[in-house]
């Protein structure tokens, strides 16, 4: 016998009278035939099924930047540790790809600085751009005319952008800039929720991992609590090695 799916409603499931109600099929939604602030309002709820991880969110709101945005026809996303070490964990498009790789080698181009100069940065024609003149060139080179990048967050000395290529110079204007930047307020209000999700749940992992190392302590030479937490401590401080990563040597190694 089928089972019904959670996601039935009770007027599909069979009634006294063995009549099933079927419930029509939800129409899709034709962004493009929506006001902006009604296909802002659907971008917005489409990246809330998105907020699994952030991955797949960046993913999401960088593909709807590329369609929504009048002018864009590539995108990445760059990340700045607070070390300067620089990721692009999406990239839609080649040249955003060959952008996004001169950008982390030369540690040069605007979204290196956007946090520090301004939450948006333009570069009309990469071909004139003087601010940051081999990061322009290369760009120019692998096909880019002109780049918009806005600012995902700031975190401490981290921080994230969101950039927006097109092959041809001037090809963003006011209204890119606009819809550009409602898509970075809502990315970034998502981003920000699913990262403190994310570090909520490395924070659960890691009191588990340091509690099941300090429950095998504990066993294996007959300590209490504390005694096994401050050995764990005197071993991460000893070696230089993070808590919970002694805590996960300690697992591996076994009860013996």
């Amino acid at each position: 016998m089928a089972v019904p799916s959670r996601k039935q409603t009770t007027e599909q499931l069979p009634s006294i009278l063995g009549i099933v109600h079927e419930t029509p099929p939800a129409e899709e939604v034709v962004l493009e035939e929506l006001s902006l602030s009604e296909r802002m309002g659907e971008i917005a709820r489409l990246l809330r099924e998105q907020s699994g991880d952030s991955e797949s969110l960046l993913t999401a709101a960088t593909q709807f930047a590329v369609e929504q945005v009048p002018g864009a026809d590539f995108a990445s996303v760059t990340l700045v540790d607070p070390k300067g070490g620089i990721s692009h964990p999406v990239v839609i498009g080649d040249e955003a790809q060959r952008v996004a790789d001169v950008q982390r080698d030369l540690q040069e181009g605007p979204s290196v600085g956007a946090t520090f100069e301004s939450t948006t940065i333009l570069i009309d024609d990469t071909s004139a751009e003087d601010r940051w003149p081999r990061f322009a060139l290369a760009a120019q080179t692998a096909g880019v005319g002109s780049i918009l990048s806005f600012c995902l967050y700031v975190q401490n000395d981290a921080y994230g952008t969101l950039d927006l290529m097109a092959r041809e110079p001037h090809s963003f204007d006011a209204e890119s800039v606009s819809i550009g930047s409602l898509f970075a307020v809502h990315a970034a209000v998502a981003f920000s929720a699913v990262r403190e999700k994310e570090q909520i749940r490395a924070a659960l992992t890691t009191r588990d991992v340091i509690g099941q190392a300090k429950g095998m302590i504990m066993e294996r030479y007959k300590l209490d609590s504390d005694a096994a937490f401050r050995l764990l401590a005197r071993l991460s401080q000893d070696s230089n090695v993070r808590l919970a990563e002694v805590a996960e040597q300690v697992i591996e190694a076994g009860p013996e």
